[in-house]
């Protein structure tokens, strides 16, 4: 097992399309979790079972990069320069020092300056010269590549948004990171039900990933989508729930023949 394989799980596959889950990760070194609260280690933000819902893609030659690491050690998710995503909201930060509802991850002092850069280089820029790799290599096999940044979170998190989260939230970064043409696809296919509640660039619309490698005028074409929790497992823990799920897991089937059979213009 080479350094980076224990950092993160990655496949080629055989199609333009690739999947990044940059939050199911749930391990911690053995020196941050020391410095940690019991509920900390309990890694309780993390987007439970993604990587569940979306496995029957690598049957479908998804490329995927899944981490091992939970996002309390560094979100991958964020700017590597920790610039604030959304204006004027709460931001959890590229080394979290609190959780989603404001509780204090460390029982001392929380990373400093030079922790946060050693993290950066440790583990940030690892995954992401691996998700560039991938994306480099559908474009020079296929001329393209499609990027699902793949997430989930609480239905409610009052700390980080009022209210409550519809189902599936899409973000293309406001139309900028992927075709319009894709997105007006996925929303058709989204549309065809009434199951699942559903927005396009509404709270979420798409994290540095999306937005860092979402260029369709240069070939990738990147989307986000944040799942509410609570269509497929009890957010009072963090059990699957297969029935549940089930709906779900077709849907989001649905949505990934779209995104695997899309050939843009």
């Amino acid at each position: 097992m080479t350094a980076t394989d224990e950092l993160f799980e990655r496949a080629a596959g055989t199609t333009p399309f690739v999947i990044s889950l940059p939050h199911v990760g749930t391990e911690l070194p053995a020196d941050i979790a020391a410095r940690m609260t019991a509920r900390a280690r309990a890694v309780e933000d993390t987007d439970w079972h993604v990587d569940r819902l979306y496995a029957f893609a690598r049957t479908a030659g998804a490329g995927w990069l899944r981490p091992r690491l939970s996002r309390y050690v560094v979100d991958l998710n964020r700017p590597p320069g920790d610039e604030a995503l959304y204006a004027g909201q709460a931001s959890t930060g590229l080394c979290p020092a609190l959780s989603f509802d404001g509780t204090p991850l460390y029982t001392e002092a929380a990373p400093d300056g030079a922790e946060i850069a050693a993290r950066r280089e440790r583990y940030w820029v690892p995954y992401h010269a691996a998700l560039r790799e991938l994306l480099e290599d559908k474009q020079r096999r296929f001329g393209f590549a499609v990027l699902l940044d793949a997430h989930s979170i609480r239905s409610e998190v009052p700390r980080l948004f009022a209210g409550r989260l519809p189902d599936i939230n899409v973000g293309t970064h406001d139309g900028c990171s992927c075709s319009p043409l894709l997105a007006q696809h996925v929303m058709e296919r989204l549309g065809t039900q009434t199951r699942f509640s559903h927005v396009l660039n509404g709270r979420f619309k798409g994290g540095y990933i999306t937005r860092g490698y979402g260029a369709p005028g240069r070939g990738v074409h990147a989307l986000q989508i944040e799942l509410a929790q609570l269509g497929y497992m009890d957010e009072a823990g963090t059990a699957f729930d297969a029935a549940r799920a089930a709906p779900l897991v077709e849907l989001l089937g649905e949505v990934v023949e779209v995104l695997v059979g899309f050939r843009p213009h």
